[in-house]
């Protein structure tokens, strides 16, 4: 019995080339965009959880703005970890990790800059689960200069040799310090927020000259991040509001939070986070994109599967005469459906397994479909089979109701309740789709905004240079250097203005000072807000075209050291004074200090437009972190930045002889922050197609089926004189109804789905009228473009075909 249900279910499927492609097609598509989208959400979830990361929780400062506590920094101060390991019984172990971007890593004449690594202390491998290769977890971190490379990096730097035992100098921020290899460790996973290629023993800080004033704990140095391990079974409410009310700092303007670790990735955006995270946003938005491709995949498959069933009428008439019971035929129809939902899935997982290395060069993951990975992907899969379950179950019981003598007699109509059930099924699909188009449009909107939106500054044409010096030079002679290198620089045609500064816009918080308490000319303190400070050369201003309000840039001194300062208009209004030429010369006081006001600068967009502008304090300094470049026209082609380039890294060796040359265009890296967005703008783009093809499948397939229904009506009205027009008129009204509520209820939904989507931004993009009406009618000229194929091809129809049998 079951190899002829078997034979049958294959011979039809063959007979029904359209109806088996667009079925198997659409439910392919379907699968395998879930896959991987679900895949990529799955991988963002995933981040900072190994055995025993539930118990893990990272401190953070919180600060009094108004009369509220807002999170702050993501780092705390270096006293932090011990003081709340020995105050609090809840917390079992502490680690405090000192971020290093980038060092230089010199063992005789190989140099090898690395990023990513930490300074930690020995509690590292008793808080995080990260297996050791070699050495001892207990110690291997114990002593100062203890160095712990990963297994990539160890290969780099001694290829098969063992790495115990070596020595190697580290260079960084300037300074040296010679380490020993202790331990190898696996290399991390990728799915971390603490990307980290090696470790250096915390105690290290204490014969670093690059620490220097950081090696005793204080409450001063609030740059290091902290993690606690917390007992089992911690009553967590509680522990946050213990540590909330403490104040070992002394400080009432600032607290001490707890966050959990699996949660950084995509609920923190501090200032100072480790790097740029993700966003539970994007991840919901992405996840609701799966499962509405998904469902619209397996509403299409319902539509052509009952559409057919008129067609199967006599045949299941037929059979039941013959004897068949419904159980049976049931059977039957679920065993067509599980055939073609079984090569769906094959095509489905073999289209992934193509796209997957795409995919994942795209999104940044490490996706795989490995039988390793089976455990990830089986809720995945579970919910595929069961929803593929359910939409083969409503044909296979409304193919198997049919009365024998009404199917037999072609009397088979649609009920009233079938019909609404097939227009509910293309209302939903195009009230998604709707969204889709909507969410497409709005973030394409909101991308483009914040590409076009003035920033304050000129980045164009500008070049970062930096890289680590080797040689052992004082601060000042270092900063001599880069002043005579930015003088040869000057002389080269294609350079326009040279300076330096510690950071520059787009470069993040990680080079910049922050402080609170500072006092105002009035004299008056403000304790509540929070101030980034960074150095500056005098030229700075003139080289990112930063436009003044009051006042002038600094003038040029012999050290190149001052106590002036130019602030920026969100500061003038955080003082109270109105006329900006009234904060001219004044004095405010920080880090105990008389800093006169020489300027006042226009607001410009330091972090990007995530951010709200925040109050600046720029001061005249030694600030050799970078050498920024300015080129002209003369390099503005492709080959004339590679030429300017090569000069420029001539002329750098010349006075850094002993040193790495990097360099960074400004304008690439402020866009990148938003690389991000414009990936989810791009997968939103691909997916809301894929929704759109499925939803005109499941819509020509009610098409066909409405066709069929009225195909003696058709033919008795064009006997009577009905025009092709009327014809078509008569067909598609009802489709464009339909379509027209679904885009009714979709507005809403839209509206309040991309403002909530937009409230990530500082600054955002306004949702117009057009929005929606170029959405309904992209979605109006689909339906008729979809339905008017098969609705043309009844109206040309000769009725005589239809009427033959009356």
């Amino acid at each position: 019995m079951f190899n002829l249900y078997f034979k049958i279910a294959i011979r039809y499927l063959f007979k029904n080339k359209l109806y088996s492609f667009i079925n198997i097609f659409g439910l392919a598509i379907g699968v395998a965009s879930f896959i991987l989208i679900m895949g990529y959400v799955n991988y963002e979830r995933s981040y900072d959880k190994f055995e025993g990361s539930e118990n893990i929780y990272r401190l953070y400062l919180d600060y009094l703005e108004g009369d509220t506590f807002v999170p702050g920094d993501a780092m705390t101060y270096n006293v932090t970890g011990p003081t709340f390991k020995r105050e609090f019984p809840e917390v079992v172990e502490q680690v405090r990790l000192y971020p290093l971007d980038k060092v230089s890593f010199v063992q005789k004449n190989k140099i090898l800059q690395e990023p990513n690594g930490l300074i930690a202390d020995a509690s590292y491998f008793q808080t995080f689960n990260y297996p050791l290769i070699k050495g001892n977890k207990l110690t291997v971190l114990q002593e100062p200069n203890s160095l712990v490379l990963t297994q990539s990096l160890a290969k780099k730097l001694y290829g098969n040799s063992n790495p115990m035992g070596k020595i190697l100098s580290v260079f960084w921020a300037g300074s040296e310090v010679i380490v020993t290899v202790k331990g190898v460790m696996k290399d991390i996973p990728k799915n971390t927020h603490l990307k980290t290629n090696f470790l250096i023993s915390f105690n290290t800080i204490k014969s670093w000259d690059a620490f220097k004033g950081q090696q005793e704990p204080s409450w001063n140095f609030n740059n290091y991040f902290t993690f606690i391990k917390v007992k089992e079974n911690t009553n967590i409410n509680l522990l946050r509001q213990k540590i909330t009310q403490s104040n070992f700092e002394g400080n009432n303007n600032e607290r001490h939070n707890i966050e959990p670790l699996e949660d950084i990735h995509l609920y923190s955006d501090k200032p100072y986070e480790a790097e740029a995270n993700g966003s539970v946003t994007r991840i919901k938005f992405l996840s609701a994109i799966a499962f509405i491709i998904l469902i619209l995949s397996w509403l299409n498959y319902i539509n052509l599967s009952t559409t057919k069933s008129l067609e199967r009428a006599k045949e299941i008439g037929i059979r039941k005469v013959a004897g068949a019971q419904r159980l049976q035929l049931i059977l039957q129809s679920l065993l067509e459906s599980i055939i073609l939902n079984s090569i769906a899935i094959g095509i489905a997982i073999l289209l992934t397994m193509i796209l997957l290395p795409t995919y994942n060069n795209f999104t940044g993951t490490i996706l795989s479909l490995q039988l390793s990975d089976i455990n990830a992907f089986l809720p995945v899969l579970s919910f595929i089979l069961f929803g593929m379950l359910l939409a083969g179950l409503y044909p296979a019981f409304l193919l198997s109701s049919y009365s024998p003598s009404r199917a037999l007699k072609g009397k088979i109509r649609a009920s009233a309740n079938g019909l609404n059930t097939r227009k509910g099924l293309i209302m939903a699909q195009f009230l998604a789709t709707t969204v889709l188009l909507v969410g497409t449009i709005v973030v394409t909107k909101q991308i483009h905004f914040l590409q076009e939106q003035p920033l304050g500054v000129n980045l164009q044409q500008i070049i970062a240079l930096n890289g680590e010096m080797f040689s052992k030079k004082p601060d000042s002679l270092l900063a001599k250097d880069a002043v005579t290198l930015g003088e040869e620089l000057k002389k080269l045609p294609f350079i326009d203005v040279v300076s330096t500064a510690q950071t520059y816009p787009g470069d993040g918080y990680e080079n910049l000072s922050s402080t609170v308490g500072i006092t105002y000319p009035d004299g008056t303190t403000d304790d509540k807000n929070l101030y980034y400070t960074y150095p500056v050369h005098s030229d700075y201003f003139e080289l990112l075209d930063i436009e003044f309000v009051a006042g002038e840039k600094f003038r040029p001194t012999a050290t190149g050291l001052s106590n002036k300062v130019v602030i920026n208009e969100k500061f003038i209004r955080d003082m109270g004074i109105s006329n900006v030429e009234d904060a001219i010369d004044k004095t405010v006081k920080f880090w105990g200090q008389d800093w006169v006001i020489s300027g006042v600068i226009k607001n410009y967009h330091h972090f990007g437009l995530k951010n709200t502008i925040k109050p600046m304090v720029i001061r005249q300094g030694d600030a050799y972190n970078n050498l920024l470049v300015k080129l002209n026209k003369k390099a503005a082609s492709a080959s004339g930045f590679s030429t300017a380039i090569a000069q420029i890294d001539a002329e750098w060796n010349k006075i850094f002889p002993q040193s790495t040359f990097n360099y960074t265009f400004l304008d690439k890296k402020f866009q990148a922050q938003y690389n991000e967005d414009a990936k989810f703008n791009t997968v939103f783009q691909i997916f809301t197609i894929l929704a759109i093809l499925i939803a005109s499948m499941g819509l020509f397939g009610l098409t066909s089926y409405t066709c069929i229904q009225r195909k003696k009506e058709i033919g008795i009205r064009k006997v009577n004189g009905a025009t092709i027009r009327q014809v078509l008129s008569l067909l598609n009204k009802n489709f464009v109804k339909w379509v027209g509520i679904a885009f009714v209820i979709a507005v809403p939904l839209s509206w309040y789905a991309m403002n909530k989507w937009l409230e990530g931004f500082a600054y955002k993009t306004t949702i117009n009228w057009w929005v929606f009406a170029l959405a309904g009618v992209a979605t109006i000229t689909i339906t008729l473009i979809t339905v008017s194929w098969q609705s043309f091809r009844a109206a040309t129809n000769n009725p005589v075909e239809a009427l033959r049998d009356e």
